[in-house]
């Protein structure tokens, strides 16, 4: 038999820890969700109510090359110019192609939260795809959390678009993976969804559409794409109605919240809420690197997303800084000239050279290069990347190319060149 005072005490604390309530949620589990074409939950009626008042509204894009290209993102400002016309709208382009929210994490100060936008598209699952639900969660909700961080009156859309081998899940009325895994993310912080993929793999099956085709159709039938990823014009002008559609269904529902009450339990504990980066500066730089002036033709065509690139041949030249924290990647460029880096952290080496050249490399792009996760987080690591003499194997890009013995024997494709813009880091530089 409890004691009464014994009993009483355990009241009292059983009481405390009902009304405390848990600090985080029970970890999520994932499972394939049902596709719909709009998912309302909380709307964005911050930005509808501001639109209504006719006033000044800024509308950001962030996603990969399905959002960068000139279509759905343009159209869907031109629909909302047309359906506002008193409002004063400004479109914030934070798109990259082949990135995915890995990155997105990371660059969202830069490229989205320095312009102050009232509206952020999230268009991410296409270039997620090949992730992990866990993966997907954290880089997404960091994404989430950073936003309403930095203004929770900032609604969030997220989008998800179509390549092909995602009608196997969506004709059985499930989304894909990657998006079964943001919609899992969207209920918990309420945040609205537009599958804009599901109608694409409906009108397929009603016979009104092709994904692909190497000849040619009748005038009543659409050609989705050439690849089955990236839309033609009139792909994107679905993609554009059903996104119109969405925000005509929203304007009755949504009501004016502010979002911090739903920062109070994060869906999962590791979540990249803390990405950001970091410049360059030459304390770090060992070797024959240089700052690209602002006429270099790369610093024209990336620096508006890197900032200062840095760019080095020499072999042995070295960048290397140290970091309290859990992770580090650099934001960096491959290209045809691009070289093979030794990486080290904390003294130990990695076996493998890491080649910034690939298969896709007959141009320049925006890349990213992990060189530590899952560190202790408490600690000061040391990572230090060096330029290696021997140029990595270029044959994989060979089948792209006419005549690639000739061609892969150019200058273009010779070179040990390394070029970096940031770190990446999920921690603090330590000097």
């Amino acid at each position: 038999m409890i004691p009464r005072s014994l009993f009483k005490l355990l009241t009292i604390v059983l009481f405390v820890v009902s009304t405390i309530g848990p600090a985080t949620a029970a970890p999520p589990v994932y499972h394939p969700v049902k596709a719909k074409q709009f998912v309302p939950r909380q709307g964005i009626g911050n930005t509808l109510n501001k639109l209504k008042q006719n006033e000044e509204v800024r509308v950001a894009y962030l996603g990969g090359s399905i959002t960068a290209a000139s279509g759905w993102r343009v159209k869907t400002t031109k629909w909302l110019q047309e359906a506002f016309p008193q409002a004063k709208i400004h479109e914030i382009h934070a798109a990259i192609g082949g990135t995915g929210s890995n990155l997105g994490a990371f660059r969202l100060d830069h490229d989205v939260l320095q312009h102050q936008p009232d509206l952020v598209f999230v268009e991410f699952a296409v270039n997620d795809g090949g992730r992990q639900p866990e993966s997907i969660w954290e880089s997404m909700e960091g994404i989430v959390r950073q936003i309403w961080t930095a203004n929770p009156q900032t609604d969030i859309c997220f989008v998800y678009t179509f390549r092909v081998n995602n009608e196997k899940e969506l004709r059985k009325g499930e989304c894909p993976r990657s998006s079964s895994a943001m919609e899992l993310l969207a209920d918990h912080y309420g945040i609205p969804s537009i599958n804009v993929g599901l109608k694409i793999v409906e009108l397929e099956q009603q016979g009104k559409l092709k994904f692909t085709s190497k000849t040619p159709l009748e005038e009543e039938i659409v050609l989705f794409s050439k690849d089955g990823v990236h839309p033609l014009d009139q792909g994107h002008e679905i993609y554009t109605e059903v996104i119109a559609d969405a925000i005509k269904q929203m304007q009755p529902t949504s009501q004016p919240v502010n979002h911090a009450s739903k920062l109070k339990v994060p869906f999962v504990k590791g979540h990249w809420s803390d990405a950001k980066m970091d410049p360059l500066n030459a304390s770090m730089l060992t070797g024959n690197w240089k700052a690209l002036p602002a006429d270099n033709v790369l610093a024209k065509r990336f620096g508006g997303r890197m900032g200062q690139i840095w760019e080095a041949d020499e072999p042995g030249s070295r960048l290397t800084f140290r970091f309290r924290g859990s992770q580090a990647a650099l934001y960096d460029l491959l290209g045809p000239d691009g070289g093979q880096l030794l990486i080290t952290v904390d003294g130990k080496q990695r076996p493998k050279l890491t080649p910034r050249f690939d298969s896709y490399c007959t141009y320049h792009r925006i890349a990213t290069l992990e060189l530590a996760q899952n560190l202790d987080p408490d600690k000061v690591h040391t990572v230090t990347v060096e330029i290696h003499p021997e140029q990595p194997d270029r044959s994989p890009v060979a089948f792209r190319l006419k005549n690639p013995d000739q061609e892969l024997k150019a200058p273009k494709f010779q070179g040990t060149k390394i070029r970096v813009g940031k770190i990446m880091l999920r921690g603090t530089l330590v000097p």
